[in-house]
């Protein structure tokens, strides 16, 4: 049985071809496999986020070292670093080095580096903020030293929806000034809480109003609250519209995290209509990169990362390749 699917959730059969719309657009998700995009400067490039094999990272079935080489087996151009994948090595250069060599001869850029478990930024206790701050210097640096242009960092923290923008809006504007001098970007995810509602983190950015202080969005990070279950697993209950979310974040844009979860039948994200949200991303004239992060369980988590590179791939090649 044919699974609802993105492009308004509509799927039109005309013998002897498969036509998939949304929007204003239409996928074809049959074409060539081996159709490839020969991406420029005017386009969106794909990335690979390491949180992608976060499982194979935590099972000791895949090390830090070999990401490098992992993207590039698979045709990506960049990567992004997750820090807890090299917790204590973010001051050792010996190690350091080693990676630099690794993406030099695998052939991809080190992006950025996904900052986690170093403090909350938001948090309202002045104490515990600056120490947070201070916490994160040293991942600008390895930043710095791996030639990346950001760090991706939260803006968490307890208290009210005005107190906790207020924290973050001094945190991120002192940790912006530190990686100012060292030519790296401050990003911010909308990674749950209050940073999963785009209009709270793009009023916090505005806020700040300095040129290596942005954000990060995610086409999947976007429940705001949620209750704990049975077993142990989470439930949201209430969500932000993703949609709206992506282009509140777009204008402080300087990383996109292409979320995945599940697929159907065709080929298509069962949760994010990824033709609407590229058009949104690509609308917003950014010209970086697009990371893959796929975080689902029904397939492995190569077989996601490919099928979320498969994806974007196309609808790439309908944004730029096909009239409206």
């Amino acid at each position: 049985m044919i699974q609802s699917i993105q492009c308004r959730k509509m799927i039109y059969f005309i013998i002897p071809f498969l036509i998939l719309t949304s929007c204003k657009s239409k996928v074809d998700m049959k074409s060539d496999d081996s159709t490839q995009i020969n991406q420029d400067s005017t386009m969106i490039k794909i990335s690979l986020a390491e949180w992608s094999y976060h499982r194979a990272l935590q099972d000791k079935k895949m090390d830090n070292l070999d990401f490098a080489a992992k993207a590039a087996q698979l045709g990506f151009k960049g990567i992004e670093y997750v820090n807890k994948f090299f917790k204590d090595k973010a001051q050792d250069t010996l190690y350091l080095n080693k990676l630099n060599e690794k993406a030099t001869a695998a052939g991809v850029k080190q992006l950025l580096i996904m900052i986690d478990d170093e403090g909350d930024l938001g948090d309202t206790d002045a104490i515990k903020r600056n120490e947070a701050v201070q916490n994160h210097h040293k991942w600008v640096d390895a930043a710095a030293y791996l030639g990346c242009h950001s760090i991706r960092v939260n803006a968490r923290g307890k208290g009210s929806r005005e107190e906790v923008a207020e924290a973050a809006v001094l945190a991120l504007s002192e940790l912006a000034d530190y990686a100012a001098t060292k030519h790296i970007n401050v990003i911010v995810e909308n990674h749950g809480g209050y940073s999963s509602d785009g209009s709270w983190l793009s009023s916090i950015m505005s806020k700040i109003n300095k040129p290596n202080a942005g954000t990060l969005p995610d086409f999947g990070n976007f429940c705001i609250t949620s209750e704990t279950m049975e077993g142990g697993k989470t439930k949201c209950i209430e969500e932000y519209d993703r949609y709206k979310g992506v282009a509140e974040m777009m204008p402080y844009a300087k990383a996109v995290s292409a979320k995945s979860h599940d697929f159907g039948e065709l080929g298509f994200e069962t949760k994010t209509d990824y033709l609407r949200m590229l058009e949104i991303v690509k609308n917003a004239g950014y010209k970086g990169y697009l990371g893959v992060e796929y975080e689902g369980e029904s397939l492995s988590e190569e077989d996601g990362v490919i099928a979320t590179k498969k994806l974007i791939e196309k609808c790439l090649k309908q944004l730029y390749h096909t009239k409206e």
